[in-house]
């Protein structure tokens, strides 16, 4: 794992920005193909209006989250840190949450079929999720616990892994969350083979990846542990998965009701 490509002059070329830009750019072009091959080219434009306020709102909203939810301790000793976003520290739960605030913002004041459009989006955002937990892997964040043994990653000497746990092989954290992510766009993928009522891919997307989040949290070393010592991620994920149970039977539950009823 290399934090810089390359520097040109004593600028570096950071492997966690470039692919937290290659992030985005998968997930914006995969959106773009879902919403032509579902028959919904007019939605092309939206999404291309759409990129740049959740990008912005999506930093915004991810940076908030690992500050002040995730490690406030460290950035509150530290507040210069705080805005310095290309060392890392963008947390993805809050990167969905504030990307899907300025989203909704969006859709609300242009008048547009939210739920339809989110249904595009969840297989690129889940791509996008993958792509950038390998920035995490490059940059040593993001990382797990020791691991007790022979087996893990040992992460370089100046990454934030190697100053927390020094020379100890750690569990793989990051990259078994970026492979498990793919496995749940693929599951996505194929979902999208049978119609649905509008807004169960999107609530699928939450649920599958929240919970799968949770299980593999156990593993990471990075952040603080709360009760039932689960860290915050846990409980987001845990809140994350009830909301969109709810959502989901409320989805369901309202396409049967709209269906004129057989004699």
């Amino acid at each position: 794992m290399h934090q810089y490509w390359f520097f040109i002059g004593d600028f570096p070329i950071r492997a966690y920005g470039t692919l937290f830009a290659l992030a985005f750019i998968v997930g914006v072009g995969v959106s773009l193909y879902f919403a032509k091959a579902e028959g919904h080219p007019e939605y092309m434009d939206v999404f291309m209006d759409l990129a740049p306020l959740l990008l912005i709102s999506g930093i915004v909203g991810a940076r908030f989250w690992q500050v002040f939810f995730f490690d406030w301790e460290f950035y509150r000793v530290n507040p210069g840190e705080i805005i310095a976003v290309w060392h890392g520290g963008l947390s993805i739960q809050g990167g969905v949450v504030g990307a899907l605030i300025g989203g909704v913002i969006y859709v609300w004041r242009k008048k547009l079929p939210f739920w339809n459009l989110a249904d595009i989006a969840a297989p690129g955002l889940m791509l996008a999720q993958s792509v950038g937990r390998d920035a995490n892997l490059m940059n040593g964040d993001a990382f797990g616990g020791p691991t007790g043994g022979d087996f893990g990653i040992l992460y370089p000497l100046g990454t934030i892994a190697r100053d927390t746990f020094g020379n100890q092989p750690l569990w793989p954290a990051e990259v078994w969350e970026g492979q498990v992510d793919v496995i749940i766009f693929a599951l996505l993928v194929m979902l999208k083979l049978r119609k649905w009522p509008t807004g169960v891919i999107f609530l699928l997307y939450v649920v599958f990846y929240n919970l799968a989040r949770f299980f593999l949290e156990s593993l990471r070393g990075d952040s603080p542990r709360f009760l039932f010592n689960w860290t915050a991620a846990q409980w987001s994920s845990m809140a994350a998965v009830g909301i969109g149970l709810i959502l989901l039977i409320w989805r369901v539950w309202k396409h049967k009701k709209s269906r004129p009823q057989e004699l």
